[in-house]
Formats: structure tokens, C-alpha cells, sequence
């Protein structure tokens, strides 16, 4: 999809167990979803698109329910879309695999890198989750090191958000 051609609209998503989220959609599907307190860095990441942004709650709102149905215990997964198309294509590969990890589930970086048949690129696979614009949707947290420990994560409060989720998951974390 051309850049310049793609409509962005941003709501809210407040009150959560993790706090106030900013989520931007385009029409294709869900773009980004930011911590409130981040919100510099969501506004940079959409300037990259140069299109326009605009304030959409109602564009929103199926985003925002199912994410707080997710974050409420009432969900597991997602069925709303997702806009693939403005990831670079290794990230993009990297993190379909990744959302596609089951819920309570975790994987290693070295795991996801195989799984992608780049048996080596696990560090390539932590950047591609470092730079994930949609964590909690596409669940990064659930990517853990091969030591079984958490590493990284650019969420909320960083690894106690991490660790959160896993738990509220039900994940067996070492």
C-alpha cells in the first residue's frame, strides 16, 4: 500500500488493568497500539506514514472492546483485522509468527527465527519484537531468551509488564 494513500484514525482505549492505551487503525486494520504515557512515541511512528490523522472513537471502538475484553480475562484471542502492510518484511514474517503464538503459550527468540527458517536470526527476531507496533495484540511478550528468561520488552513499565502478562496468561515462566 502506498503511504500516501492510507487514512489513519486514533481513540482510546482508558481505564485498563495496564492503564490508558492510544490505538491508531487504518482501513485495512489495526496500526498501532501505544501506553497513553508513550504517546511521543506513537505520534512519531504515524508521522512516518505522511498522511493524516485523525481523532475516530467510533473507527475504534471494535478495537478497543476486544483489547479490553483481552485485558478483562473475557478474551484469548483477537478476530479484528490487522494491518500487515506497512511492515517491513522480515518484521512482518517475524511477527505473524508471533501472533500466532497461543495464548498462556511462550516461545524463544530462537524458536520464532526457526520457525521463520532463519535458524540464526534470533537477534534479528528481538528487534523485530522490540519494534513491534502493536504489543499485547501482537503478543510479544510471550517471546522469552533461551535461558527461559524475560528479555526486553518496550511496554508499560518494560519486564514487570512482561512479566504481568505472562502471568495473567498463565504462562510457566522460569
Amino acid at each position: 500500500m502506498a503511504f500516501s494513500t492510507l487514512k489513519i484514525y486514533f481513540g482510546e482505549l482508558n481505564h485498563t488493568a495496564l492503564g490508558d492505551f492510544r490505538l491508531a487503525v487504518s482501513d485495512l486494520g489495526l496500526l498501532a497500539v501505544e501506553w497513553a504515557d508513550s504517546q511521543p512515541r506513537l505520534d512519531s511512528y504515524l508521522r512516518r506514514f505522511k498522511c493524516a490523522v485523525e481523532p475516530n472513537q467510533a473507527k475504534i471502538k471494535p478495537y478497543a472492546k476486544e483489547l479490553g475484553e483481552y485485558l478483562k480475562g473475557k478474551r484469548h484471542e483477537f478476530t479484528f483485522p490487522i494491518d500487515w502492510s506497512t511492515l517491513r518484511p522480515f518484521q512482518q514474517e517475524t511477527l505473524k509468527v508471533v501472533y500466532a503464538i497461543p495464548f498462556g503459550e511462550i516461545r524463544t527468540y530462537a524458536e520464532v527465527a526457526a520457525q521463520i527458517d532463519r535458524p540464526h536470526a534470533y537477534r534479528a527476531v528481538g528487534r523485530a519484537n522490540a519494534t513491534n507496533p502493536m504489543p499485547v495484540v501482537i503478543p510479544c511478550h510471550r517471546v522469552i531468551g533461551k535461558d527461559g528468561k524475560l528479555h526486553g520488552y518496550g511496554g508499560g513499565d518494560g519486564l514487570p509488564t512482561k512479566e504481568w502478562l505472562l502471568k495473567f496468561e498463565g504462562a510457566v515462566i522460569a
